[in-house]
């Protein structure tokens, strides 16, 4: 089983950073970690090295997939789903059986967490696309660092959580689902 360690993105001493420190992951905006866990995986899972992502739009542009491809077969299909129309249509899907994704990010803002409605607005109340584009622009400038190679978090794990797997790691670090049992009541979400 492949399993994306989330104590790389939850940790970080921040009373230990200094302006010169900001670092982002891979990825073309403010998205979540899509790009660095398809990497992560494809090499982890299939000994290949992914450079560059090409996403696929589906539907429409805040809906896209990322597919890899060993011998003639997709062995890794990711989506992100932005939006919540299109977070509903996933939901659906997945009800169905027919969302065969290994991987999905989803955001509740159209267009990723820079175009949220607690961003800059033009006054009509509509995003502001010059500014947008900008923040893009800083945001991409911005060093990429890949998560474990942080110091900060090689230490936490030496000193904290007693090496990568340690038992504490999977107590703090990991968690198990199963399924729900669906119950009739008036107060059920229907998607």
């Amino acid at each position: 089983n492949f399993r994306v360690d989330l104590s790389f993105y939850c940790f970080t001493r921040f009373d230990e950073i200094k302006e010169g420190d900001v670092v982002r992951h891979d990825g073309k905006r403010s998205d979540g970690y899509l790009e660095h866990i398809f990497k992560h995986a494809a090499k982890e899972l299939f000994g290949m090295d992914v450079k560059e992502i090409t996403y696929k739009t589906l539907k429409n542009k805040d809906f896209q997939e990322v597919t890899l491809e060993k011998d003639g077969e997709t062995v890794l299909r990711f989506a992100a789903a932005y939006g919540f129309r299109n977070i509903q249509n996933m939901v659906l899907k997945m009800k169905k059986g027919k969302f065969l994704y290994h991987f999905v990010e989803v955001l509740a803002c159209p267009g990723g967490c820079l175009n949220g409605k607690g961003q800059a607005q033009t006054e009509d109340g509509k995003p502001d696309k010059a500014l947008l584009h900008q923040m893009e622009e800083v945001y991409a400038a911005i060093p990429v660092r890949l998560p474990e190679t942080n110091l900060h978090v090689q230490k936490m794990y030496q000193d904290w959580l007693e090496g990568m797997d340690s038992k504490k790691v999977q107590e703090a670090l990991h968690t198990k689902y199963s399924a729900v049992n669906e119950t009739a009541s008036n107060l059920d979400i229907k998607w």
